[in-house]
């Protein structure tokens, strides 16, 4: 083995060990609320009931993602990461959202203003183990 690689390689062991017990993020943090019944009509499809995932994983897009409605239809993969309650976040859970509605305009009103997602009761139920009026998550594009 050359002097290079004996020099590397305790560096490339080290990080790999130090890695494990860090999460390595992928996505953009945000805020969530989440918003009951009447869903429909969405800014994003009207009233058509097949807008919805048979999962019920669906959610209203903020401002910040809105993106002059091109984001309806996307799907977003998100997380809690944290919230002013311990113990709120479901730990390791992810769920994969569409996004059916924008929420400044959706027919229920969210329980936060101004976040960067708003999930149906299903969904925030699904990372969440207490209710709580927003939530900080973790969210990518998918």
């Amino acid at each position: 083995m050359d002097i290079k690689k004996r020099l590397l390689l305790p560096f490339v062991c080290y990080f790999l060990s130090v890695s494990q017990f860090f999460h390595v993020s992928h996505g953009d943090v945000g805020t969530a609320a989440q918003y009951s019944p009447p869903y429909l009509p969405t800014a994003c499809f009207g009233e058509d009931q097949t807008q919805f995932p048979s999962s019920n994983l669906f959610a209203a897009a903020g401002d910040g993602i809105w993106d002059n409605g091109a984001s309806c239809g996307r799907q977003y993969l998100v997380r809690c990461i944290s919230a002013s309650q311990p113990g709120t976040c479901v730990p390791d859970q992810t769920i994969q959202v569409k996004i059916v509605d924008y929420a400044p305009t959706a027919l229920s009103p969210p329980s936060a203003q101004s976040t960067t997602i708003v999930l149906s009761e299903t969904a925030f139920g699904g990372i969440t183990n207490i209710p709580m009026d927003s939530i900080n998550i973790e969210f990518q594009q998918v």
